[in-house]
């Protein structure tokens, strides 16, 4: 049997493999799994990929299947008990950003927006192709991206965050070139 050949970060885990070969850069176009994606990007800010990857399941229980209207009305006991949840980052900003970032989800809902419309309309509406080999922080779209979403009042989603997001619900092309997944 010929071994797989991935990008290089997704190699010797298998949860990162699973979601490498199953999940990151596939074009994602639910407004709900976008929010979701966005909201793990940001709890992965100043953390590693896997860290927060591994913890998905735990995050996924303890904020209610991701759910922005459940999250949009969490209160101060939510929160209290989230900081002692050992199945999710214990960062009380990030998890109080998450209560504002369903919030703003909710509120461009109500004003008729389309999420996943207003995400992908960064791109035109397509997946970028990049060359594979030089794989920026963030770049120019990213920030126009984090510069809109923190206008909608979302937080933790700087340029760096978006960037992530953006390869990771498949706005973005970055396999590298060899990788079974590539474009």
């Amino acid at each position: 049997m010929t071994p797989v050949c991935r990008c290089a970060w997704a190699q010797g885990d298998p949860v990162m493999e699973a979601y490498h070969d199953a999940e990151w850069g596939v074009p994602v176009r639910d407004p709900r799994l976008l929010w979701e994606m966005l909201v793990l990007e940001g709890f992965q800010a100043g953390l590693s990929w896997r860290t927060i990857l591994h913890r998905r399941d735990g995050f996924r229980r303890a904020f209610d299947g991701f759910d922005p209207e459940v999250i949009a009305a969490y209160g101060t006991d939510k929160v209290e008990a989230l900081m002692q949840d050992e199945g999710i980052i214990r960062a009380r900003a990030k998890i109080e950003a998450t209560i504002g970032n369903a919030r703003a989800y909710l509120r461009m809902r109500e004003e008729g927006r389309n999420f996943a419309e207003f995400i992908w309309s960064f791109v035109d509406g397509k997946t970028q192709v990049n060359d594979g080999t030089i794989i920026p922080a963030s770049t120019h779209t990213s920030a126009a991206l984090s510069k809109a979403l923190k206008v909608e009042g979302f937080k933790f989603v700087g340029p760096t965050i978006a960037y992530a997001f953006m390869q990771a619900v498949g706005m973005v092309d970055d396999h590298e070139p060899g990788c079974f997944r590539r474009a």
